[in-house]
């Protein structure tokens, strides 16, 4: 079975680029230094238009932080589903939990139903589950097509045994799909040792500004960033990379 690759785009620009290097399908992400939040429609038909042919899976994350919602997120993520609907994407992406770690079935079965027929994946709010074993039945149950996980380690290759056991008990009934750290240089040992065959990867390198004029002395943020005039896009050849290792 040939190796799909998933890219984490955090724009238009970068959906380009995963098209351009060979990639299956996007997740579109705004506000990646927090683990990704929802683009804004701007982005997401931006993408759309510029290579109507790729796939375009929407994270539903209001905001970083914990997978605990209120009921005002809830209503803007139920919102939020119903933009992507109308915007005909191939899929969306989201994940609750209760506040004793377990999935929120009531509110992830309200977010599915909003969704369909679109196809769904729960995210790496199953990284942060009490039991994931018990959680990937419940996702199985609910009609989920994948979920994203690094096997509840920081990266998916300290993670590789626990991803392995889940791809074992999911027999096929849903994907289990490695991201977080996956690389060219490491995805061949992943897919060897887990036996998985969707990988998520970022793909990304760093970007300079183009700007002439710069006062480096007022950061636009109070998140620490190396610089204000860099940012970090996908890279096709990149991509290209994880799709031949």
């Amino acid at each position: 079975m040939k190796r799909i690759i998933e890219i984490c785009a955090n724009s238009a620009q970068s959906c380009v680029e995963a098209y351009s290097g060979g990639a299956a399908r996007v997740e579109l992400c705004a506000g990646i230094p927090e683990g990704g939040t929802t683009p804004s429609y701007g982005e997401i038909l931006t993408a759309q238009e510029l290579v109507p042919q790729l796939p375009i899976n929407v994270i539903i994350r209001p905001r970083g932080g914990d997978f605990l919602y209120t009921d005002v997120e809830m209503s803007s993520m139920l919102r939020d589903i119903q933009l992507c609907r109308e915007l005909n994407v191939h899929g969306v992406v989201f994940g609750c939990l209760t506040s004793q770690g377990d999935l929120d079935l009531d509110r992830m079965k309200r977010l599915k139903e909003a969704a369909e027929p679109l196809s769904v994946t729960c995210h790496r709010a199953f990284d942060v589950c009490r039991n994931p074993f018990e959680a990937l039945e419940q996702l199985i149950s609910l009609g989920f097509d994948r979920v994203l996980t690094s096997g509840q380690e920081a990266t998916a290759v300290q993670g590789i045994p626990l991803i392995a056991r889940l791809v074992d008990q999911a027999q096929g009934r849903i994907i289990v799909m490695p991201g977080c750290g996956v690389r060219a240089s490491n995805i061949a040992q992943i897919e060897r040792e887990t036996g998985a065959r969707e990988f998520h990867t970022s793909a990304r390198r760093t970007v300079h500004s183009r700007m002439m004029f710069r006062k480096d002395n007022v950061p636009m943020g109070n998140s620490p960033v190396t610089s204000e005039f860099e940012t970090m896009e996908t890279a096709r050849d990149l991509v290209a990379a994880c799709i031949n290792a």
